[in-house]
């Protein structure tokens, strides 16, 4: 009875609550446990009841379980973005704990609709940035037909690597994608989008193939997103982009996402932003604080020989290392070589067929092959978990080529090193990457210790000897060797043709500087001998050795003419001689200096100097600027005089340099090299004037134009244009009116009929296939099932249901093909050798164990 009164006292308690929560006015507020918010009177936001709602429409109550979310957790962590519990469950499934700052940035801006523009270091978390907020707005798979989202990558590796990953990270959210490469079969690529995919992962040449051929219409994407923009806009898809871009609705969010971002997107335009944020994260520092740097100066004839010895006695044998060259040819001789010397390699080059190149990039994630020898298609966005070092055989003539290379390494937190070569012609190039980094080049001298970071020294000639007499031995060897040799060579020549020029700057600054007083590196002067150094200057000065006497004084005396007349020059000039020698010692004396200082505090220097007024020029292009660190003010308001300014007497508030303070930094980031913003918007802006008076109206038709064919000048008449041949992705040259259309043949091929409409999201006027493939649901017949269709001519409709016989005739197929691939054949096999024994030994009584002619026999 005790126990019986406690209940009903504790039932008791609780009424009066729920009274009250049915009392007051039916609304339903949604519990929650607050721990770190003790403020008294704040209300949670109640869920809308039925007295609110005046439509019909159900309220939507996302917004309000996002805010809920967030007031729950306070931490910086995936919970307090409100994201829905599937994508949360991958997010924690893929093993992320705290959002990287990018993601952290990022993912709250998309989730609120705007456009947004991102930049940030290699290995920092940007695909996981678009594609959280994908999934958020996605939630679920959909009756309605089309793709709702669309990510364009510039290579086919990128794209193999953002399928993966997004399978993985929305392993629980049930959506479809479909992966739309180049080298691969289109007649998938057609099946893949008839199965109504909601992601469209590709890249843009096929993509493009795909979309004319099937006419596409694109009115259901509402989330695009250009990975790695710059490269995709600078590799000449303009055409591609653009036809894209016009099949997409004006709704939709776009997204732009690289590691090497230009400030004025000027050179985006055609990527139909609207309002865009930008969020630029570390753009000081550009490079991973894990990652060390090392440059070797060297001849490009010496180069195989490091690059043996980098992977034989620098590198580990269990790291992994990829390797930059310059073109095709290259890659194929150095996987020729490395193989002839016992280094199990594996290669990609864009001209590789697609088979291949997954083969050789599965070859090296399995670790089956240490070394990866690449060109630059393998320079963008591809992340090898356990890479350890890159070495860049021909040193990249840009400065954000650079950074993509070496950003391979140090990812998600590792550590990592980058060794690169560095003949005299790629000397300015390293230049232009430091300007562009703002740090100052630091030549190697004897105080440096193998752990310092960025130094630029010299190869030891012993270590350059004993690797060249076996790639001598190796070359003679192997006449394949010698043609890819031969081959490599004359690819470099065509390569310096097209390789863009370096800035003045740095090449002035070369000539100024001395190499011979560069030391051998500290990374591979360990366990050499002291007089190392003094053997690379005797060579140096062998080298550079320049007779002082004119090819008029050899071999004569003082009494001859020409002799007379040059001691009359050289007593008439010796003042200009000697000031023009003076210039030259005091500019490698400062070149010294420079050297000798300390590297921090003039990169200290750079670094404020460049700040400047950056968020002002900002606000004209941007709606938001997120990511930009604050400015030190001291208490009176002002800013502090740098050290330069205070050296040079220039008042930062009233002087106004030439030059933007991030000048370098946007040079090596902007998407046309060397030539300037003002130079790349004139030359695009091009005005055209018709005439007023009849002939000049009529004077555009009167333009030659070269005809290769007849090899004479013939009149444009304008219908040129429509015969105009087409290279298609692989590289083939078709005419426009040859060109087949591939999904017409594929239609036919598989009998996909034409049944049901379709929306205008998936394929304009065209018919979903009479099988039934794909979620959208079947417009249904203007006719009975029963009563025989008939056309308008009178012609009998083929019925689309499936009589008894083609049901029966389906489930054997289906079964003989369960059959195979259970592996039945292989048992039958397996039966009938075993039976097969079984005879032999009831024939022959012992069976195995007979000898000699017998044995044969059997």
């Amino acid at each position: 009875m005790a126990q019986r009164k406690k209940k009903l006292t504790k039932k008791k308690r609780h009424t009066p609550n729920r009274d009250q929560e049915v009392d007051s006015d039916g609304d339903f507020q949604l519990v929650a446990e607050i721990k770190d918010d003790d403020t008294p009177g704040r209300k949670l936001p109640h869920f809308p009841a039925a007295s609110d709602c005046t439509s019909d429409v159900e309220p939507d109550t996302r917004e309000l379980v996002r805010a809920q979310n967030k007031k729950k957790k306070k931490s910086g962590g995936f919970q307090s973005m409100g994201l829905s519990f599937p994508v949360y469950k991958g997010v924690m499934k893929k093993g992320y704990k705290v959002p990287t700052p990018i993601q952290r940035k990022t993912i709250p801006v998309i989730l609120d609709g705007k456009d947004v523009v991102a930049m940030a270091r290699t290995g920092s978390g940007k695909t996981a940035a678009f594609l959280v907020p994908m999934f958020e707005k996605l939630k679920a798979p959909q009756a309605q037909t089309g793709a709702r989202a669309l990510i364009l990558t510039p290579t086919r590796e990128l794209a193999l690597q953002t399928m993966k990953f997004t399978k993985e990270l929305g392993k629980f959210t049930r959506l479809k994608t479909a992966l739309i490469l180049g080298g691969d079969s289109m007649e998938d690529q057609f099946a893949a989008l008839h199965e109504n995919p909601d992601i469209i992962i590709g890249t843009p040449g096929r993509l493009m193939h795909v979309i004319t051929d099937m006419n596409l219409k694109l009115h259901g994407v509402e989330y695009v997103v250009f990975d790695e923009a710059d490269r995709l806009f600078e590799m000449g898809f303009a055409e591609q982009l653009q036809e894209i871009i016009r099949r997409l609705p004006d709704t939709r969010q776009t997204l732009l996402f690289s590691a090497t971002l230009p400030k004025l997107l000027v050179e985006f335009a055609r990527a139909g932003l609207t309002e865009p944020v930008l969020i630029r994260l570390d753009v000081d520092s550009k490079l991973s604080d894990q990652i060390k740097l090392s440059f070797f100066h060297l001849r490009v004839d010496d180069k195989p020989a490091l690059l043996l010895h980098l992977l034989r006695n620098v590198a580990k044998p269990q790291e992994q290392t990829v390797v930059f060259a310059a073109t095709k040819h290259h890659v194929e001789y150095l996987n020729e070589l490395l193989s002839s010397e016992g280094i199990e390699c594996a290669y990609i080059y864009s001209a590789l067929d697609q088979t291949a190149r997954k083969i050789n990039i599965g070859k090296f994630v399995h670790r089956k092959a240490m070394v990866l020898i690449v060109t630059d298609v393998a320079a963008r966005g591809i992340d090898i978990p356990l890479l350890d070092n890159v070495i860049n055989y021909n040193f990249p003539s840009k400065a954000k080529l650079f950074l993509h290379r070496v950003g391979r390494v140090g990812r998600a937190g590792r550590s990592g090193t980058a060794y690169s070569m560095v003949c005299p012609d790629e000397m300015p190039y390293v230049y232009d990457l430091h300007l562009f980094l703002g740090r100052p080049v630091q030549f190697a001298t004897a105080d440096h210790t193998q752990d310092s970071e960025g130094v630029f020294g010299r190869v030891p000639q012993s270590i350059l000897d004993d690797e060249g007499s076996h790639l001598i031995t190796a070359h003679e060897n192997s006449l394949d060797l010698q043609n890819l040799h031969r081959i490599s060579e004359n690819a470099y020549k065509q390569y310096l043709k097209s390789r863009p020029n370096p800035s003045t700057e740095s090449i002035r600054r070369v000539k100024s500087t001395d190499v011979s007083s560069m030391a051998v590196h500290p990374l591979l002067g360990s366990g050499l001998e002291k007089n190392e150094l003094d053997r690379l200057q005797l060579v140096d000065a062998i080298k550079s050795y320049k007779s002082k006497s004119t090819i008029f004084e050899i071999n004569s005396n003082s009494k001859t003419p020409a002799s007379e007349v040059m001691r009359k020059k050289r007593s008439k000039d010796k003042q200009v001689v000697d000031k023009f020698n003076k210039q030259r010692e005091d500019v490698a004396a400062g070149s010294r200096l420079q050297q000798s200082a300390a590297p921090r505090a003039t990169a200290g220097d750079n670094e404020g100097h460049r700040k400047g007024n950056e968020e002002e020029d900002l606000q004209g292009v941007f709606s938001e600027v997120l990511g930009v660190k604050r400015r030190n003010v001291q208490e009176d308001g002002e800013r502090p005089k740098s050290k330069k300014s205070r050296a040079t007497g220039k008042e930062e508030e009233y002087f106004i340099p030439y030059r933007p303070k991030d000048f370098n930094s946007e040079r090596g980031l902007s998407l046309g090299g060397e030539v300037s913003h003002f130079e790349q918007q004139a030359s695009s802006a091009v005005l055209d004037l018709m005439g007023d008076e009849g002939d000049q109206l009529n004077q555009h038709k009167k333009i030659m134009r070269w005809d290769r064919k007849r090899k004479r000048f013939v009149k444009e008449s304008g219908k040129e244009e429509q015969n105009k041949k087409i290279r298609t992705e692989s590289g083939q040259i078709v005419h426009n009116k040859k060109r087949k259309n591939f999904y017409e043949e594929w239609k036919k091929k598989y009998k996909v009929e034409d049944a049901g409409s379709v929306s205008d999201g998936e394929t304009g006027g065209r018919k979903r296939s009479a099988g039934g493939r794909g979620r959208g649901r079947r417009g249904a017949s203007s006719h009975s099932p029963a009563a025989p269709q008939v056309t308008a001519g009178g012609r009998r409709i083929q019925s689309e249901l499936r009589s008894s016989s083609q049901i029966l005739k389906h489930r054997k197929l289906k079964q003989k093909q369960q059959f195979l691939q259970g592996g039945g054949m292989k048992r039958i096999r397996s039966k009938n050798k075993q039976w097969v024994g079984e005879m032999k030994k009831s024939g022959f009584g012992r069976g195995g164990q007979k000898k000699g002619k017998m044995r044969k026999r059997l």
